[in-house]
């Protein structure tokens, strides 16, 4: 079977994914969730003309000629409005974000007022236009106006917004389940001393890290040994769990050992495509099982993390209901790299800003085991096949991490 093309492989998982049901949630739950109807207002915004600064409430007539004096007949405060009306040479005192009395039209800043008898009557001393420093009634939003649309995310501003719009709590694209199965007789869990052919399991959390920093709940259905019951048990059970995608870590290469494929074909997935022409993650296979998705990641731990930022992390934002756009950016070499075979090549860098722009400075040792250049580098490389060999200072592509 040849080798899919990468972008071949993402376009087929990518195929007929639309966002999960919406659910609707309380609004202090609802940060960074994607809003599955429009918001409309169910109240105006500010309900009334409110005084944009601390001063006096007055009528522009009595102010067009200073030093003008008026009586101070009252206060008008934030949630305690003045109920009386302003007349002819009178002034309330006013702070910011309470209403304008009637008979007001503008408000004379308190550093523009000289107070005289006691505090009874101020002096203006500067005019002052009709309507300054007041916020109209409706001047955020009318009442049934829609001020959040469907598919924004709801950001510390867009939440603030929804509050405002007096809305307790919110309809949001729902967040997709995703069940992990690490599979493989030489796992141990973190805190367990391997025996003499074992080693610690790691996959699965940097994977699960990943999944839920992007919208997703995660179900760790834990480390699977290679039998075929086993790995048959743990299926069902996320699929029992109504899981919306379920990630298989290892066991999906051609190894006598690597038995997923072959228990998720007898099981009847769907499969789209088994092998992809890249380096880190050549054996992935995707597809379909009763109502879940299937991603089978490669057992070594760079391998998987590298397919997880390629092709989980698009699938994940598209069950949100997000868009996702991969953070590619121009650099130039920092060292040079050899003729590239036939599978695009993603290579751990490390990327800084240089005097021309940012510079790539791809590690020496590129071992799909090795999680330390991983941790280490905030970006990729990206090499197409058939690649020739560059010189340092040539300019590439890199995929930041980070």
């Amino acid at each position: 079977m040849a080798l899919l093309p990468v972008d071949e492989a993402l376009e087929r998982i990518l195929e007929g994914v639309e966002p999960l049901a919406a659910e609707k949630i309380p609004l202090d739950a609802a940060a960074g969730r994607i809003l599955a109807a429009p918001v409309e207002a169910r109240c105006t915004q500010p309900p009334f003309d409110a005084s944009a600064m601390d001063g006096y409430a007055v009528r522009a007539t009595d102010v067009a000629a200073v030093p003008a004096e008026l009586a101070v007949i009252g206060e008008s405060a934030a949630g305690r409005r003045f109920s009386g009306t302003v007349g002819h040479g009178e002034a309330v005192r006013i702070f910011t974000g309470a209403p304008v009395p009637s008979g007001a039209d503008t408000i004379l800043i308190q550093e523009n007022a000289r107070l005289v008898a006691e505090g009874r009557r101020i002096e203006a001393v500067e005019t002052v236009a009709e309507g300054c420093h007041i916020r109209r009634a409706g001047l955020d939003f009318f009442d049934g106006a829609t001020v959040l649309d469907a598919g924004r995310l709801l950001d510390p501003p867009a939440l603030s917004l929804a509050a405002a719009a007096g809305h307790p709590e919110l309809a949001v694209v729902g967040r997709p389940l995703v069940a992990i199965i690490a599979t493989g007789d030489e796992l141990v869990p973190p805190g367990t001393t391997p025996g003499p052919d074992q080693i610690v399991a790691s996959n699965s959390f940097g994977i699960a890290a990943l999944a839920g920093q992007d919208g997703a709940d995660i179900l760790n259905l834990g480390i699977v040994p290679d039998d075929r019951a086993m790995i048959a048990d743990a299926l069902s059970r996320a699929l029992s769990a109504d899981a919306d995608l379920i990630v298989t870590l290892g066991g999906v290469s051609v190894g006598a050992h690597d038995l997923v494929r072959e228990v998720l074909t007898a099981q009847g997935m769907e499969l789209a495509f088994w092998r992809i022409a890249m380096r880190p993650g050549k054996p992935l296979i995707f597809g379909r099982l009763q109502g879940s998705r299937v991603l089978g990641l490669p057992g070594n731990p760079v391998s998987s993390l590298v397919c997880a930022h390629l092709f989980l992390r698009p699938l994940i934002a598209g069950l949100c209901g997000r868009s996702f756009a991969p953070d590619l950016r121009a650099a130039e070499l920092a060292a040079p790299m050899k003729a590239n075979d036939e599978r695009r090549d993603y290579v751990r860098a490390r990327v800084e800003n240089g005097p021309r722009g940012l510079v790539a400075t791809p590690f020496t040792v590129q071992d799909s085991s090795m999680l330390t250049t991983l941790a280490d580098a905030n970006a990729l490389i990206l090499r197409e096949p058939g690649a020739r060999a560059s010189e340092a200072g040539e300019p590439c592509q890199v995929l930041m991490l980070r």
